[in-house]
């Protein structure tokens, strides 16, 4: 009998599900939105009011990822060492007062500047929490878990679009700032609220639950203890091969591919929207492009909840990963040839719907073989290397649109990475088998790469 359901069976996980998840989506929302807000602000009148191209807006957008970069390993090594609780709690108040801050930019430096220092500041939230959720959820669950917490990218890209264009609507002029001002002032304002709420709700370990009683939290901990024991032992993966492997490198282009996606999406797609005017003659208001902008994110979270979960009871792994970001890759391009603001927005919620799936079910494969500190680091560089596409896909996608004044050909370059990172992650199979050779987690059939 599977030792998962004994003696406290399905009931325990769910119990910790229902504690933890929700409230780490609801940090990720905050945290999402404050990253992203700047494409709700870009054309309603700051790159106006700053002077930006779209070149300079794809690189203000896009060099938050640097200070993410450079910062993330060091940062969930540390969460690693001192706790979830009080390191989560740390990097909420940082980017809390950098987001706040951007509300009073004089100019197109000092915004550039503030970015760099937000992605400074946000770095290891996001794998942290892809960490702590390996503390408390065995790997059958995991996939799930990291769906229902990820569907805070969909939630606060549709609701944080609709809540951004009102309050730069409705904002404008209060405090004597611009709409887009205002948003950013108030949208910066939750993140340092939740972090001494994170601070009191979070609890690092099961052993340390005041909420389980000490048999569940003892019992889930035995049973995490047991599962990290056989990974490690199986696959020896200790820090410093976590960082030099190339089978994570591999994975991080595969996440670079998908994010590539995911980051022109969420930066460019308003400023589709509000092209519509020009390309089919339609007008909109800033309330009705912010609700036109939810339909892809609510059908993409909806999909991915349900594929995640199909993903985790099937056990199948890579074909859950790569499947959705070509059908997404292929879609994203076409687009902007369609004839009709609904037919662009079925292509775009198709594309949507791709990145969303693949998103949680990708955070399932490094965890078939790393745990412990190797975990911390391998997972933290799997974030930041991919998330290298953060500034590239915005700058690139920005400045091609500078360069032949249409968005196709940014449009073309992120539906042709998105596929190309699919079928690495056809090449790389889930984990790697004996010999360093990689091994689908599902059939365990050996595919003959070379890991060592």
């Amino acid at each position: 009998m599977d030792s998962l359901e004994r003696p406290f069976g399905d009931v325990t996980w769910r119990k910790a599900a229902r504690r933890l998840v929700p409230y780490l989506g609801l940090l990720y929302f905050v945290n999402y939105l404050d990253r992203v807000n700047i494409g709700f602000a870009g054309p309603a009148g700051l790159s106006k009011e700053l002077s930006l191209t779209a070149t300079a807006f794809g690189f203000a957008s896009g060099i938050f990822f640097i200070g993410y970069l450079i910062l993330e390993v060091p940062s969930n090594l540390a969460l690693h060492r001192f706790g979830a609780r009080r390191w989560i709690a740390r990097i909420m108040i940082s980017w809390g007062v950098i987001a706040t801050a951007i509300a009073f930019v004089p100019n197109a430096t000092v915004l550039i500047i503030l970015r760099f220092l937000l992605g400074v500041a946000e770095a290891g939230f996001f794998p942290g929490i892809i960490l702590y959720l390996t503390y408390w959820f065995p790997a059958r669950y995991r996939a799930r878990m990291v769906a229902w917490f990820m569907v805070a990218i969909p939630i606060s890209s549709a609701i944080g679009a609709t809540v951004s264009a009102l309050l730069i609507r409705h904002g404008d002029g209060v405090f004597g700032l611009a709409g887009w001002r205002f948003m950013f002032l108030v949208e910066g304002v939750p993140a340092i609220l939740l972090a001494f709420v994170t601070w009191f709700f979070l609890t690092d370990r099961p052993t340390d639950a005041k909420w389980l009683t000490p048999q569940e939290g003892k019992w889930m901990q035995d049973q995490l203890d047991a599962e990290r024991a056989a990974t490690e032992r199986e696959h020896h993966w200790p820090l410093r091969k976590a960082l030099t492997n190339r089978r994570i490198i591999g994975l991080a282009f595969v996440y670079f591919g998908n994010v590539y996606g995911l980051y022109a999406l969420g930066f460019f797609l308003p400023s589709i929207i509000a092209g519509f005017q020009k390309q089919f003659g339609t007008t909109f208001s800033i309330v009705e492009r912010g609700l036109i902008t939810a339909v892809p994110y609510v059908l993409g979270g909806i999909a991915m909840v349900f594929w995640a979960r199909h993903g985790d009871r099937t056990g199948e792994r890579v074909w859950h990963v790569a499947l959705p970001m070509i059908v997404g890759g292929v879609a994203i391009p076409v687009a902007l040839y369609l004839g009709s603001p609904f037919a662009v927005m079925v292509a775009v919620s198709i594309t949507a719907i791709g990145i969303c799936c693949a998103l949680p079910t990708f955070w399932a494969l490094p965890s078939t073989f790393l745990a412990g500190t190797a975990a911390a680091g391998g997972i933290a560089l799997i974030n930041s290397l991919g998330n290298v596409s953060g500034f590239a896909a915005p700058y690139i996608t920005g400045g091609l649109e500078d360069l032949t004044g249409s968005q196709k050909t940014g449009l073309w370059v992120v539906g042709a990475v998105m596929i190309a990172g699919a079928l690495l992650a056809i090449a790389l199979k889930a984990a790697p088998g004996e010999n360093g050779r990689g091994k689908n987690a599902t059939s365990g059939v050996l595919t003959g790469q070379d890991d060592t």
